[in-house]
């Protein structure tokens, strides 16, 4: 096995298509206590705009619903897994229609397309009508999932990637992480932020930064990973057009 950290870094710019991947609390803002904080919002609102308007990057969005529910929380309460994680894809779908509201209130041509139906809501998730949405300037937001009980929405945002035929998960993180780091940097101020690293780095060391499944799945298919702090502002755009922050896993 070849874990020989990777050498060569990407050129600016060299991405056309990505998935944002956001956690629900991303959404929120410390020290309040709704799930959705409205500056918060509207900043990733206007970064989305500019990923789009002024640079011309075709952007989806997949957003986490955990500031709202987690299927953890339901089974320690007794409630069955699945019925705790279909629970989540509705908290996924409400987050999905909030960032829908703020990037439409700048302009921006949004769809939400969920993988389970709604069709009051959201439209169904079908590949070729995404990628037309996206070729037409449209932002477009993936809720629920991949609408089966027992994924995470990192898996979901690596196969909505690689069914698009994006070049790039962006993976953003909130609370001050701004990479891979070699130990969880809260508990330990000595670990080290790594800039880049091979898929197989991050799997042979455990780097519990995301899902392995998705980790795994982006190897699999050559998708890059860039794992970022997005609560920094800018950083939405940094990251899409390729700069130098974070992580880069390929």
């Amino acid at each position: 096995m070849d874990l020989s950290p990777v050498q060569a870094y990407p050129d600016a710019g060299r991405w056309t298509r990505v998935v944002l991947k956001l956690s629900g609390e991303a959404l929120g803002h410390d020290g309040i206590d709704d799930p959705v904080d409205a500056l918060t919002l509207d900043q990733l609102a206007k970064e989305v705009c500019e990923v789009r308007e002024t640079y011309g990057i075709e952007l989806a969005i997949v957003v986490g619903g955990g500031n709202i529910w987690r299927g953890t929380y339901g089974t320690a309460i007794g409630i069955d897994r699945v019925t705790s994680d279909q629970m989540g894809m509705l908290a996924t779908t409400i987050n999905a229609l909030a960032l829908q509201s703020a990037i439409e209130r700048r302009g921006q041509a949004t769809r939400v397309q969920s993988a389970i139906q709604m069709a009051e809501l959201a439209e169904p998730y079908i590949r070729r009508r995404a990628i037309r949405h996206l070729e037409k300037g449209r932002v477009v937001i993936f809720a629920a999932g991949i609408g089966s009980p027992y994924f995470t929405t990192d898996t979901g945002a690596s196969l909505r990637a690689a069914e698009i035929g994006a070049q790039a998960m962006l993976k953003g993180t909130h609370s001050g992480v701004d990479g891979i780091y070699s130990a969880d940097p809260k508990l330990d101020p000595s670990a080290e932020r790594y800039e880049l690293l091979g898929y197989m780095e991050v799997i042979a060391k455990n780097l519990s930064v995301m899902d392995m499944t998705a980790v795994t799945f982006c190897k699999d298919n050559n998708l890059e990973i860039l794992v970022f702090d997005v609560s920094t502002s800018g950083n939405v755009v940094r990251a899409a057009k390729g700069e130098r922050i974070g992580t880069l896993v390929r």
